[in-house]
């Protein structure tokens, strides 16, 4: 199944993320199939940049976000 989800980048305790499609069964960091954009948590407020045709079209094939990219998309009004 393909997922939606984090890749985590940055420094110790300054965590950046990027947004993935990713094999589930690959590591967290690993291999991915495609990058949709970045989360930065520790900016206020939250940094949000994301691809919004590349992630449309990937939910329409079937990708399922994780819970948080879920939540970011719905700040990010994609959902």
């Amino acid at each position: 199944m393909v997922r939606i989800r984090l890749k985590r980048i940055g420094k110790k305790k300054q965590p950046v993320y990027r947004v993935v499609v990713a094999d589930q069964r690959a590591a967290r960091n690993g291999k991915f199939i495609e990058e949709l954009g970045s989360f930065n948590p520790m900016t206020e407020p939250n940094e949000i940049t994301i691809d919004e045709e590349k992630a449309k079209k990937w939910l329409a094939e079937g990708a399922q976000p994780t819970e948080r990219v879920r939540s970011i998309f719905k700040q990010a009004g994609i959902l």
